[in-house]
């Protein structure tokens, strides 16, 4: 099995360029010049994400396909947060002279699957020597005739809706650190779907176009955990935010992996993160598969069942836990 240090950094290369190249109408130059070249129909929206082996991501635990499809997904919501349509991604790839080609490969298989699955492009990127493998993305989208919607604009009146149902991710990981300790690996058969949304989270990037068109008036991706992101809209806004746990949409047989690991599901749902489902707050009707689950009124601070958030707390990133 050939290393990267084997293969050389311009071979690889321009395996990832063999794989990356396909035909857009905005794609002017795409993955393997300089620097690429594409035609914007309006404002940009430009968002960068990284991930860090042993920190964000474990091939123990997932795929190199899933892995490099999950940096893609992490980028692009941050696109639909405002509102975006992604267009295509750049990749930084950083990793250790003795991983595997293939290992590699497989991953930036990952990578543009999940993009041309949005309906964008990978349009090249960069591939340097690190410690551990480091994965960065930079998401590019436009406006499509409508005005970014940011964190700022929440009002007293306005409703709390999320796009999907969370907790998902949280569950998975909590169920792959319990096996880890101990834990019996039949559960990991008998709960497919919560696996599944630790591995892959699956949210629909449209739903951020289709919330700023019916005026979304505040919006944001729940990456770091529901309540962490109550409280930035809550402090960017100047309102308080209100949400009802009992109306938080759960992710499929989430209550029942809390069961069997004895852990509550709602605390999953509320502080887990990573599941980039869409959070935003509307004046008046939103979009079709939205869930109502809470209000804006004046005031400050978030608050969970009437009480404020507290030691409820999602991802930090910077925490040594």
């Amino acid at each position: 099995m050939q290393t990267v240090s084997e293969i050389g950094e311009r071979r690889l290369i321009a395996m990832f360029t063999e794989a990356a190249t396909s035909t857009a109408d905005d794609v002017v130059i795409g993955s393997g010049d300089d620097a690429a070249v594409f035609t914007a129909t309006g404002p940009v929206v430009v968002s960068t994400d990284t991930a860090v082996s042993g920190r964000h991501f474990r091939f123990d635990w997932s795929s190199p396909e899933q892995i490099g499809a999950r940096t893609v997904v992490q980028s692009a919501a941050d696109i639909a947060a405002m509102g975006g349509r992604l267009t295509g991604v750049t990749v930084s790839l950083g990793c250790p002279p003795e991983t595997p080609v293939d290992r590699l490969l497989e991953v930036n298989a990952g990578i543009v699957a999940q993009t041309h699955s949005y309906g964008a492009r990978v349009l090249g990127g960069d591939l340097v020597s690190s410690p551990a493998m480091v994965i960065t993305v930079t998401s590019m989208g436009v406006l499509d005739d409508v005005a970014p919607v940011t964190l700022a604009g929440a009002r007293a009146g306005d409703v709390l809706a999320v796009s999907g149902p969370l907790g998902g991710a949280a569950g998975g990981l909590a169920l792959l650190s319990a096996i880890d300790h101990g834990a019996d690996p039949s559960l990991l058969d008998r709960h497919p779907s919560v696996v599944a949304g630790f591995r892959l989270p699956q949210p629909d990037p449209r739903q951020g176009p289709k919330a700023a068109r019916v005026g979304a008036t505040a919006m944001t991706d729940v990456s770091d955990g529901l309540v962490e992101e109550l409280v930035t809209m809550s402090a960017s806004s100047g309102v308080r935010l209100d949400v009802s746990s009992a109306a938080v949409p759960r992710a499929t047989d989430l209550d029942e992996v809390g069961r069997d690991l004895g852990v509550d599901p709602v605390r999953w749902a509320l502080a887990g993160g990573e599941d980039h489902v869409l959070l935003a707050a509307f004046s008046d009707a939103m979009p079709d598969g939205w869930t109502r689950i809470g209000t804006v009124s004046d005031g400050a601070g978030a608050y969970v069942d009437g009480e404020p958030v507290g030691s409820l707390r999602g991802w930090q990133s910077f925490s040594t836990t």
